[in-house]
């Protein structure tokens, strides 16, 4: 590894007061617990992409701030930033119970905040803000950038679209901000800075209005002043999520400070960092960067999961994080690329008839990504006999990142679950084409996520999954939620890792569900239940997970 990395830092984006909005969910928060912000796109310039670019631009703290003083490893660090104050508070205890007898999900969850944790306390040290705020990705999302809640939330930190948009976060149909791990720590950082200061300094309020909307805390206190009664988080009724979040953070808190009087061993974080950050120049396949770094492809995502297609966006960021061991030499390659070298591309002449439309259609992609590669604008169209690029036909993306690409194409009627089929029954004259077409995703990544290639034919009473259907789910991050009953055991699976839960007094699906980090739909469709089920202790639920060990 080499030594520490300076990341330079991004302005802080001038927000309005905050709003009723979620910034941030449980992976199966209700879609009703995730109140609607105003939104707000951020916009990019398209630099010349032969033209120099100052590392400089890139976000993260200023180099002349870098913390120099190096401790033997990140949690001596992470402990040595805590500001906020232990309570002695049955709920507090009550979430430390949890997470001391579950070890396995620590052990996850800390392999996955291997990558991201030296950045985000380095973030938080340069704000002068508690160190205890980088634990909230354990609660959000166990650390797993890919994690995707029912609420529509994404990323390590849990935003939803509108929140998202309206902290600057990118999202388009190349890259989603909220799964970028350096931009959507940026964001929470600002939101919850801005919580601390509405709520007059009180960080746990601030941290209880990021999970349920800084107008429902506001509420509560204004009820609590009318009665007389103290407006401290402990005193206030909220939603029932909300009283469980703040104890977690601080029951984190508590085991961190002090993992061994729980029984526990951390395995160990090194106190440097993991990725490093590179300039692109402009768009760029992963691949062709994967392949001159010496990495998998796997990896490259792994490291920059807001990009959810084959390449990265072409109106930026033109950004990419890369391992800090495979960095040398690596931004000037990709800076002296020629434009064919950088994109998996073909060419294509064009003939009488054709528009974008149906060329787009040939090569199972989407008309914008025709003229972003062409550099057509809306109202351009392709002239006879010349050569247009367009995208190689043999595209394969893994599994994490086609199914964040379809969860971002599919309308939200589909992403709620239960409006539409998970399951679609092909019919005479049914193609991907128009299948994509119709459910608002592309023909690659309704392709893939069946196992098809984007030319292959369907045939009638073919099933094809276009919705939370096991291989959109099977890489979710088990045990974001809390509840200490039922067992549950693991095997081997295609789909990832088979778990089976057993069902004890008291059980709900919708507790059994966050423990599991899948949703209630989920566990209703792999168990061929109803919705009405009802549970019996005894029963054996079966779910499907895979942790970035398993891919």
């Amino acid at each position: 590894m080499t030594g520490p990395v300076a990341i330079p830092s991004v302005p802080a984006i001038d927000t309005p007061a905050a709003s009723a909005a979620d910034a941030s969910s449980v992976p199966v928060l209700d879609d009703d617990d995730a109140a609607a912000a105003p939104e707000r796109v951020a916009s990019a310039d398209t630099p010349d992409s032969t033209a120099t670019i100052d590392s400089a631009n890139l976000p993260g703290p200023p180099a002349d701030s870098l913390v120099t003083i190096k401790q033997p490893e990140l949690f001596a660090r992470l402990r040595s930033g805590f500001l906020l104050d232990d309570v002695d508070e049955p709920a507090v205890a009550s979430q430390l119970n949890w997470f001391a007898n579950h070890p396995d999900f620590l052990e996850r969850t800390w392999g996955r905040a291997g990558l991201w944790l030296y950045y985000i306390v380095g973030q938080l040290e340069q704000r002068k803000m508690p160190a205890e705020l980088a634990l909230l990705p354990v609660i959000e999302s166990a650390f797993e950038p890919y994690a995707y809640s029912r609420a529509r939330a994404s990323g390590l930190w849990q935003f939803i679209s509108d929140t998202g948009r309206r902290f600057g976060l990118k999202q388009d149909w190349w890259y989603d901000g909220r799964r970028d791990p350096i931009e959507a720590t940026r964001a929470a950082l600002d939101y919850l800075q801005a919580l601390h200061d509405q709520f007059d300094g009180d960080w746990l309020l601030a941290v209880a209005a990021y999970n349920c909307g800084e107008l429902t805390v506001s509420r509560a206190i204004e009820r609590n002043q009318r009665l007389g009664k103290p407006t401290d988080f402990w005193h206030l009724k909220l939603p029932t999520e909300t009283r469980g979040y703040v104890p977690e953070l601080l029951a984190m808190r508590r085991l961190v400070a002090n993992p061994e009087r729980y029984g526990l061993e951390f395995s160990r974080i090194a106190n440097e960092p993991y990725f490093v950050p590179i300039v692109t120049g402009g768009q760029i396949d992963l691949k062709v960067v994967a392949d001159i770094a010496g990495v998998s492809v796997e990896d490259l995502y792994e490291l920059n999961p807001a990009f959810h297609r084959w390449a990265t966006d072409p109106t930026g960021p033109y950004r990419l994080l890369v391992p800090a061991d495979a960095v040398e030499g690596l931004q000037e390659t990709i800076l002296h690329l020629t434009p064919e070298q950088r994109m998996r591309v073909e060419h294509y002449t064009v003939r009488r008839g054709d528009t974008i439309a149906t060329i787009a259609r040939h090569f199972a992609t989407k008309p914008d990504v025709i003229r972003q590669l062409n550099d057509l604008g809306a109202s351009d169209l392709p002239v006879i006999d010349s050569a247009l690029r367009v995208p190689s036909p043999n595209i394969e993306l893994p599994a994490k990142v086609t199914r964040a690409a379809m969860l971002f194409d599919s309308p939200p009627r589909l992403r709620r679950g239960g409006r539409r089929p998970n399951i679609h029954v092909v019919r005479r004259g049914d193609t991907l084409y128009a299948l994509a077409q119709r459910l608002g995703t592309d023909v690659q990544t309704l392709a893939q996520s069946n196992g098809l290639k984007a030319g292959d034919r369907l045939h009638a009473g073919q099933k094809l999954r276009v919705g939370g259907s096991r291989s959109l789910v099977a890489d979710a991050a088990p045990g974001a939620g809390r509840s200490s009953s039922g067992t549950a055991t693991m095997a081997s699976s295609d789909a990832g890792r088979r778990m089976t839960y057993i069902v004890r007094r008291g059980d709900t699906l919708y507790g059994i569900a966050r423990l599991l980090q899948v949703t209630v739909n989920e566990l209703i469709g792999w168990n061929g239940m109803s919705g009405g089920h009802s549970l019996k202790p005894g029963q054996a639920l079966v779910a499907f997970v895979k942790t970035r060990s398993s891919g």
